[in-house]
């Protein structure tokens, strides 16, 4: 039996997967948390996946690995592949003003934005690398000095586990590593269509924007076709390219055509793989890659599972009884409705809106309609990123509902009634994980597509369409103004 390890590196932990390449069926697993907050330095990562992997009972009989990670990261290494400076993650707003000057940089308004989408199918804003580049630039210029590369947080780590970064896994076999090789540095298209400075479309590098918006161009990742080898373990086992973390999702959830994935995590993402490359001027869907040489539009919301985390915390209850209360209330919750822009939010682009409750009366002021308010605004927010992936040509069919947040049986139930769609809900499981192991077993088989495994039965949710939900949310969200825009 030949085992593949799947390894996600996520904003909150890194979880380790090994399965049987032939069937996918789960060896073993381990898991290992995360420092929290928006800025981090990938030392911790690489701490975590060291136990991670340990937990997991190591990589040393592992035929293939792949690393999936958190999205559009950036991790600045200096000529001697040292970190300049912890990495600045996806969730860190602080460059919303490099990302309206990169518009501006463009033309500005519609013009700067529709130039974007048609460079590289995304338009700036704070999640993505180059904007990040460009608030180092302006406020940190002595380490801006110091960068002669840039990675994504999956790139770095496969860069290491590859040795090419000059370390390897605690207790590993083999001969040791050698010294940095920034020239070793891959990644793959998924990841690479997060940076503003690669083109899905065309599959290349825009050097030219990376240079407009740090100021001087810099080394940057080899792109993997998606069965490239980016290394290889300490014990010879080739490393596959890796993905960002929501193609590997797609990819572990067995998505099938006109599958509309929406994972509940830390952010909200819905996303579906197509066979057309997106351009979205108004920048609310991203056209970024996916792991086969497809596409994959998505929207992401910034606000996600932790709407459910502060809804229980001010309830003083956990997530079985804040699920059981908003299950309680009616749909609608009697007018109560909750704008979950908790950390600002990136669709629509509010970097430093706040979070709103809207229709509080009386009769509302309840801990379920609170509860069921939480559960209906978190998930109006994602309807509105499959409305707008539908306007952009996306075939829809029904929604595989994955990620932390789909434990709820709230959610599960509500869900069908705001999406307008069967819900799908496969059995709870570390999907990003996953599909990473199956491309590492893709990469190791040789073949010309991923190889089949047998997935659980999910569950099936439906229900009638509930049009007044979303007509109130849409009043309330439409009625929120970001703080800066005043």
């Amino acid at each position: 039996m030949s085992l593949v390890a799947g390894i996600d590196s996520s904003t909150q932990a890194c979880k380790v997967v090994i399965r049987d390449a032939a069937t996918g069926a789960l060896v073993r697993q381990g898991r290992a948390a995360h420092p929290d907050g928006t800025e981090v330095h990938p030392d911790a990562w690489w701490a975590a996946l060291d136990e991670a992997a340990a937990r997991a009972g190591g990589l040393d009989d592992v035929a293939a690995a792949s690393v999936a990670g958190q999205q559009h990261g950036m991790v600045c290494l200096d000529s001697g592949g040292a970190v300049v400076r912890p990495a600045l993650l996806w969730n860190d707003t602080r460059s919303a003003g490099a990302a309206a000057e990169l518009i501006d940089d463009l033309g500005g308004g519609e013009r700067g934005r529709r130039a974007w989408a048609e460079a590289v199918g995304i338009v700036p804003v704070a999640s993505f690398t180059l904007t990040k580049l460009r608030w180092l630039a302006r406020h940190e210029p002595a380490n801006a000095d110091r960068v002669e590369a840039v990675c994504l947080p999956h790139d770095w780590l496969t860069w290491h586990l590859a040795g090419a970064g000059g370390r390897w896994l605690s207790g590993a076999d083999g001969p040791a590593p050698g010294t940095a090789d920034l020239d070793a540095l891959r990644t793959d298209r998924s990841d690479a269509s997060g940076t503003l400075y690669w083109s899905a479309r065309t599959n290349e590098y825009r050097l030219d924007l990376l240079e407009l918006g740090f100021g001087r161009r810099i080394a940057v990742p080899e792109v993997l076709a998606p069965t490239g080898v980016a290394g290889a373990l300490r014990n010879g086992a080739p490393l596959a390219p890796g993905a960002g973390d929501n193609a590997a999702a797609a990819l572990g959830a067995g998505a099938r055509p006109g599958d509309v994935v929406v994972s509940i995590g830390t952010s909200g993402t819905v996303f579906v793989a197509t066979d057309v490359a997106t351009d979205d001027p108004t920048g609310t869907v991203a056209g970024f890659a996916d792991t086969t040489g497809r596409f994959l539009p998505i929207v992401v919301t910034l606000n996600a599972a932790r709407v459910l985390d502060a809804a229980a915390r001010l309830l003083g209850v956990d997530h079985e009884e804040l699920s059981r209360l908003a299950l309680t209330a009616p749909a609608g919750a009697d007018g109560l409705v909750l704008v979950p822009y908790l950390e600002g939010e990136r669709t629509p682009d509010r970097p430093h809106a706040t979070g709103a409750v809207h229709g509080l009366t009386l009769r509302t002021a309840s801990p379920a309609h609170l509860a069921r308010a939480a559960v209906e605004g978190m998930l109006c927010a994602l309807a509105d990123g499959l409305d707008a992936l539908v306007r952009h040509g996306a075939q829809a069919n029904r929604i595989v509902l994955i990620g932390g947040g789909a434990r709820s049986e709230a959610v599960r139930r509500i869900a069908p009634a705001l999406f307008g769609l069967p819900v799908l809900v496969p059995p709870p499981g570390e999907y990003v994980a996953d599909g990473a192991a199956r491309q590492a077993a893709w990469v190791l088989s040789g073949a010309a597509d991923p190889p089949t495994w047998s997935a659980a039965t999910p569950q099936k949710y439906e229900a009638d369409s509930v049009p007044l939900i979303r007509e109130q949310y849409a009043a309330a969200r439409d009625a929120v103004v970001d703080r800066k825009s005043r």
